[in-house]
């Protein structure tokens, strides 16, 4: 796109990577989100999204006089609603402009912009102004001390800001709001937003100064009554710095509940149909991704094939005739004998081939991994997902990339058909190492609502109003309302494996001995989830842990 002229308020066509041109407003940036260095960027907010991204001149567009081009080279349904957003603000703005003309005539406003008085009002005003006493004329010229306005002022008294303020947060009192971002960032040069993932400053790309799915919190503030208080569902940015001290933004938003996704023209293969992979599988090929599958056990690929997926004879197979081949597998061997093994991965492995495995392993299994991956010439990137079966349902998993950047663009719808949101990490192994973590406080969050069940219940007090004060408390989310619900109607049918949770924190405390840093919530935790296996809870979900505690 041409550089053109542009000033803060126009309609514009932003151009954002490979993305198609998309209707937007110049606006004025957040104070905390600096505008990238060596470049002509303006700030433009996009309707039809809640996103925003520095956008570099050349690569914008005033709106009206090539809104038809644009429109005749998009017909997608997300495209025309944002379309559709800018024309219902184009005729709210021709609204307001034409009520102000009509109030103009309205209250007789001369040519020089001054108000005509009628013979009436300067009747009254000379009679108001020989009525008045003196002792009222002193009250009139007095200045009006601080408070309450006088009784005969207070219909008409307008709310100032700071009222309105207090009145707002009236309503979400109970919230913990995040303290300001001055007092965060003291030691994170990272810190933008709400951060949630850094790396290293090579990393990084200098050319992508792009917002996927920014939301601040309080956008999409949930009010669920009786069981949740509340869900503060935001969208949330991963930020690194560039070797120019530059802010590249990047996460990705999934549009998958609404259907908007344009899947690759690349063949996915996918390999590995448990708890979270049938999910997965499921959302892309609702997407309209083309892929292939594959499953130890043969049968689970039949209601896939019914849904328009092809079959795989073999882990080789799929690989040799996929561009991108996706694994979900349960655990470290699982994931090198899925590559090492007779008709594994590495022999479909061909140069340029791609290899994405999202099995939740060490750091040491993914570098072995990729290694063997990389020494054929294929490209790797790990990206263990955050969820449960029903998130995995739902498209609503988070994912966490690392390795190759490249496969993780080429990943771009199918990771927005699977997930809400995915973060680069940077080299191979971050992911793995952020996933254990995730999942060490997961699992010990778990473990303590557990002993809390039950310490209520041996000392008489009602599982049924811990839970309740809890969800009416900062600790209020899904995960415990549900785990909770798990727990008082005794059904434990897995939404996460027991077995795996445990795993998990396994793994997490050996991570922790790598560097010496010490893991005793995650230990002591880990010795309850041993318990929970070894009363054959192994295979239920890991709210089961609540029968370590009973037996």
């Amino acid at each position: 796109m041409a550089a053109v002229s542009l000033r803060q308020g126009d309609l514009v066509w932003g151009k954002l990577g490979r993305y198609p041109p998309w209707p937007g407003k110049i606006v004025n940036s957040p104070k905390d989100l600096k505008k990238p260095r060596g470049k002509k960027c303006l700030f433009v907010k996009f309707f039809g999204t809640e996103d925003h991204a520095w956008i570099k001149v050349e690569q914008l567009k005033p709106y009206h006089p090539h809104k038809e081009e644009m429109t005749k080279a998009n017909k997608g349904k997300r495209f025309q609603q944002a379309v559709d957003a800018v024309e219902e603000y184009l005729k709210k703005v021709k609204a307001k402009e034409q009520s102000n003309e009509e109030k103009g005539k309205g209250t007789g406003v001369k040519k020089d912009g001054k108000k005509k008085k009628t013979s009436t009002e300067r009747k009254r005003k000379s009679t108001d102004s020989s009525s008045h006493s003196p002792q009222k004329k002193s009250r009139e010229q007095s200045p009006r001390k601080r408070g309450r306005p006088p009784k005969e002022d207070k219909d008409s008294a307008v709310p100032q800001p700071s009222t309105l303020k207090k009145l707002a947060m009236k309503t979400v009192s109970r919230f913990s709001w995040p303290p300001p971002s001055s007092e965060r960032s003291k030691d994170d040069p990272h810190f933008h937003h709400f951060l949630l993932s850094q790396t290293e400053k090579e990393d990084m790309p200098g050319d992508s100064w792009l917002v996927h799915g920014h939301r601040t919190l309080g956008t999409e503030m949930i009010l669920k009554k009786p069981s949740v208080t509340y869900q503060a569902i935001s969208k949330r940015l991963k930020v690194s710095e560039e070797d120019t001290g530059s802010t590249s933004i990047q996460a990705a938003d999934s549009t998958a509940i609404n259907g908007n996704i344009t899947p690759t023209d690349k063949k996915i293969g996918f390999l590995g149909l448990g708890l979270m992979g049938s999910g997965i599988v499921s959302n892309l090929l609702k997407m309209g991704h083309t892929v292939t599958v594959w499953n130890r056990t043969a049968e689970k690929c039949d209601l896939f094939i019914q849904e328009g997926a092809n079959l795989g004879r073999t882990p080789a197979e799929v690989v040799s005739t996929c561009d991108i081949t996706f694994a979900c597998v349960a655990d470290p061997k699982a994931a090198k004998d899925l590559v090492l093994g007779p008709s594994g991965v590495l022999q479909g492995i061909r140069p340029g081939k791609c290899y994405v495995d999202m099995s939740t392993v060490d750091p040491e299994t993914v570098a072995e991994v990729a290694q063997v991956i990389v020494s054929r010439g294929g490209r790797f990137l790990e990206a263990p997902v955050s969820g449960n079966q029903q998130l995995s349902n739902d498209g609503m998993l988070v994912i966490l990339a690392a390795g190759d950047q490249g496969v993780y663009e080429d990943c771009s719808s199918c990771f927005q058909a699977m997930g809400k949101a995915s973060f680069f990490l940077g080299e191979v192994g971050n992911a793995a190492r952020m996933m254990l973590i995730l999942n060490m406080v997961q699992g010990s969050f778990m473990a303590t609502i557990a002993e809390g069940m039950t310490l209520a219940q041996v000392t008489g007090q009602s599982q049924q109003t811990l839970l309740d004060i809890l969800n009416q408390g900062q600790l209020a989310s899904i995960f415990l309302d549900q785990k909770c619900q798990n727990i008082l109607q005794g059904n434990f049918k897995p939404d996460f494996y027991l077995k795996y949770i445990q795993k998990d924190l396994r793994l997490a405390i050996a991570l922790g001995d790598s560097v010496n840093h010490p893991t005793p919530m995650a230990a002591a935790a880990n010795e309850v989830y041993k318990r929970a296996k070894a009363l054959d809870q192994s295979d239920n979900d890991m709210s089961a842990v609540y029968r370590a505690y009973i037996h």
